[in-house]
């Protein structure tokens, strides 16, 4: 009986339950806009810091200004049922963006939205360590869990209605005001440093995402115009004598300096140093992410004139080889073509299984070695291949060599990069040079080995460079206007087979006495019809890296003269209606 009655005693004990605290919904706006303000934008603050370095006073009105323009916009979201999902949506983005930003430097822009949106799973997982659950357990998961506990006091619709409207209506007047008295050293300051409010959040991420969804809409009906259609192939390449091939490495995330073809002290590239190939020392990337760079590398626009939209709704470099008759194929390691290889052969190996090669949806870049000696070894027409890296791309960079060109060490061991050290990071990058110096000089011995029966050539560009903490930055994407060198200047290198050099008029010793002139990523769409003999009204001989140590043939190709372009850079035809591009030497 005694136990049964403790037993009863214990069950009849009562928890107590902890208050839920009220709150009214004016001052949870007010709480979670500075939340916001401080918390998530460490970033911000730093940049703007350096900005306002000798105007203090004007940062704290801008800080002010920012905090009530927050706050204004908090408010009006101050509804029933509304108001605690919106305000941890705002905390898990503004949370979220403040990580990538805080560890890596980069800023969430609509290319770097665009980024995210084509990246695959594989991909992804590198930048879902326990470091960003962590952050956002801390930032993100435990203030919405104080937001959806607490109780809001709400007024009626009305009262709440006048209340609301007055505290938006003060607080943008205040705002205002400040902006005003402090406008000069405000403007200028925006006006000079345009990554200043991309970087603030949660404003900069939806903006960016709004921006991309647009975008995304416009492309829904969008209608491809056709580029040289007229494109056929020359007498030089018809005198061969043999199949002409050329291959297009597309390379990803080297970066330029850490080549010791272009001075670095480390022996990155030995083995394209042994075999004597073309090296262009200052050559410049069109963008500074995959989904901007590697579209454009492919365009008859040059940068200056490049768009996402024009490159969309305009065939590019393989469509022109097609149209000449030239055998065209893709075969990506990457994350696809971004859709320039829509129309021809294309081929992923990252889908490839029970291969020693690949792991969780991603391979070494020697997958794509043993179906192009069988491809060469086949070949029976002119034919362009072009080969997409995986090459250097973060942050995993110790997952993108294998064990034998394990070179430099200790090297950084995971994608938390702020857990290693510079030396550690370098390390791992320049391993990943040295493996693409190895998978280059692979596709040249693999053409120099079926050059009895081929004229081969290569060509490789990198998409774009990578940060390795310089100025607090990591991996790339950073805006072009501010982007630093690490990231826009890149690797192009080209080497030629006797039989190439040839039947197709190419000096190669003449082509290295020009490797200092500036290059870029305009080069490579006129370059490469040039390399394959096209001719062609939108080929631009200017543009040709190999145009001048090429030998004339005994009838050279001469670009119909005439090119309008209209002001916003798109062709027009003589009528002033879009049709096919008309280029001439010098124009672009």
């Amino acid at each position: 009986m005694h136990a049964r009655g403790a037993s009863l005693e214990v069950s009849s004990l009562k928890i107590p339950r902890i208050p839920r605290p009220e709150i009214g919904s004016i001052s949870l706006s007010a709480i979670v806009a500075l939340y916001l303000l401080l918390a998530t934008n460490n970033s911000f603050w730093a940049h703007a810091s350096v900005y306002f370095v000798h105007a203090r006073t004007s940062l704290l009105a801008f800080a002010a200004a920012l905090y009530l323009a927050l706050f204004a916009i908090l408010t009006p979201l101050s509804v029933k049922y509304l108001m605690k999902p919106a305000l941890v949506i705002l905390i898990l983005v503004s949370a979220t963006a403040a990580y990538f930003a805080d560890t890596f430097g980069i800023i969430i822009d609509r290319d770097m939205i665009g980024n995210a949106a084509v990246t695959t799973q594989a991909e992804a997982s590198h930048l879902l360590t326990f470091s960003l659950a962590r952050h956002l357990l801390v930032y993100a998961v435990l203030p919405s869990i104080l937001i959806v506990w607490v109780r809001v006091r709400h007024r009626r619709f009305l009262p709440k209605a006048a209340v609301n409207f007055a505290f938006v209506s003060v607080s943008l007047l205040v705002g205002a005001g400040l902006i005003y008295a402090n406008f000069a050293t405000v403007a200028y300051a925006l006006r000079e440093h345009t990554d200043l409010m991309k970087r603030f959040n949660p404003s900069g991420p939806l903006i960016a995402t709004v921006r991309y969804g647009l975008s995304t809409y416009r492309e829904r009906n969008l209608v491809v115009r056709p580029l040289g259609t007229d494109a056929h192939q020359g007498a030089r390449v018809a005198a061969a004598g043999k199949p002409v091939v050329v291959v297009v490495v597309a390379g990803e995330t080297a970066r330029a300096m850490n080549f010791s073809l272009n001075g670095y002290e480390r022996e990155t590239n030995p083995e394209l140093k042994a075999l004597g190939v073309v090296n262009y020392r200052n050559t410049t990337s069109c963008g500074t992410a995959t989904a901007v760079s590697l579209p454009c590398m492919f365009s008859v626009y040059p940068r200056s004139q490049y768009s996402d939209w024009k490159a969309r709704s305009t065939e590019n470099l393989v469509n022109v080889l097609t149209h000449a008759g030239v055998s065209v194929s893709w075969w990506d390691n990457n994350t696809g073509s971004k859709g320039i290889a829509d129309l021809i052969s294309f081929a992923s190996q990252t889908g490839r299984k029970n291969s020693p090669l690949c792991n969780n949806g991603e391979c070494l870049d020697e997958i794509l070695l043993s179906d192009l000696d069988r491809k060469l070894g086949a070949a029976i027409s002119n034919s362009v291949i072009v080969l997409h890296q995986l090459g250097s791309h973060g942050p995993s960079y110790y997952l993108r060599y294998p064990a034998a060109f394990r070179r430099f060490t200790p090297d950084c061991r995971t994608p938390e990069l702020m857990r290693c050290s510079t030396a550690e990071l370098v390390n791992a990058y320049d391993n990943t040079i040295l493996y693409t110096d190895h998978i280059l000089a692979s596709v040249a011995r693999l053409l120099e080995k079926h050059q009895d029966r081929i004229a081969g050539a290569m060509i490789y560009m990198s998409d774009h460079g990578e940060s390795l903490g310089e100025n607090g930055l990591y991996l790339h994407g950073a805006p072009y206007v501010i982007a630093p060198k690490e990231q826009t200047q890149v690797p192009f290198i080209a080497w030629f087979s006797e039989p190439y050099q040839a039947a197709m008029g190419v000096d190669a010793g003449c082509l290295a006495k020009d490797a200092d002139k500036p290059k870029s990523h305009d080069n490579l769409f006129h370059t490469v019809l040039g390399m394959m003999d096209v001719e062609t009204r939108v080929y631009n001989r200017d543009l040709d890296a190999f145009a001048a140590c090429t030998r004339p043939a005994n009838k050279e190709h001469q670009p119909a003269p005439g090119y309008h372009a209209a002001q916003n850079g798109e062709p027009e035809s003589s009528a002033g209606g879009p049709q096919e591009a008309r280029w001439a030497p010098g124009v672009l």
